[in-house]
């Protein structure tokens, strides 16, 4: 048990949420699985907060004084690999649906479950802390497309992507196995790391969001087919 506390004590969460109750919970459940947490609320205190310190997670909430939820998770999206977890009132499906194509990790509607919150923290971070250790080539290519695995970046004929976490880690696999047929389990379990239910909005969600910023980076170029039935390869 020591050992494994020992590996989250640098681990760094951001918690913005304007309600003070709310806020000190979620800090609470944090701190209680050996993580430090810190307290920003508003969507203007959030940015100073995330323009000075490189953070592990960040739990936000998405009506926010200042700037809302929503663009603070643009600018993460945007700016960095940083895994997000929505906590929000928000219950609306298409507002889900679009802070996961924006770039969100997962989504907890309030009221929510602390036991359940913070099982999903430690999923999250499990999953981005798995793939950080993977020992992994300097340089995957397919086309014009790079992927800096040291750098966790990617571009298309030198120009760089702004792609998620989550966007990044697909692409990762497709690349990683060129003429495998990823299906849509294969790529949840391996992504989210986590058992796959039929959820295929999820998935249907970031392909479609990555193969977007794919398409806006080299129109004249397609780099992810379909294989009805099946699944998703690199198209050849």
């Amino acid at each position: 048990m020591d050992g494994v506390k020992k590996m989250y004590d640098s681990t760094n969460i951001l918690v913005i949420e304007d309600d003070e109750d709310i806020n000190r919970l979620l800090c609470g459940i944090i701190r209680k699985s050996g993580y430090t947490a810190k307290s920003a609320f508003s969507g203007t205190e959030a940015v100073i907060y995330l323009d000075s310190q490189n953070w592990d997670l960040i739990l936000l909430d998405l009506m926010l004084p200042g700037k809302s939820g929503e663009e603070i998770l643009d600018k993460v999206a945007q700016e960095s690999n940083v895994p997000v977890i929505i906590i929000s009132a928000k219950l609306e499906k298409q507002v889900k649906i679009d802070a996961l194509r924006t770039g969100a990790d997962d989504y907890i509607a309030k009221p929510f479950d602390n036991e359940e919150v913070s099982a999903r923290i430690d999923s999250c971070l499990r999953r981005y802390r798995r793939m950080a250790d993977k020992p992994i080539v300097q340089e995957l290519r397919h086309k014009d497309l790079v992927l800096d695995t040291e750098a966790k970046t990617a571009s298309v004929s030198g120009h760089a992507l702004k792609l998620t976490a989550r966007e990044y880690q697909i692409l990762y696999l497709l690349l990683s196995s060129p003429n495998k047929v990823f299906t849509k389990a294969n790529l949840f379990e391996r992504v989210w790391n986590e058992e796959y239910y039929g959820d295929d909005n999820t998935i249907n969600v970031h392909m479609s969001n990555l193969r977007s910023k794919l398409s806006q980076a080299n129109p004249a170029e397609d780099y992810i087919e379909t294989i009805w039935g099946m699944g998703y390869r690199l198209k050849t």
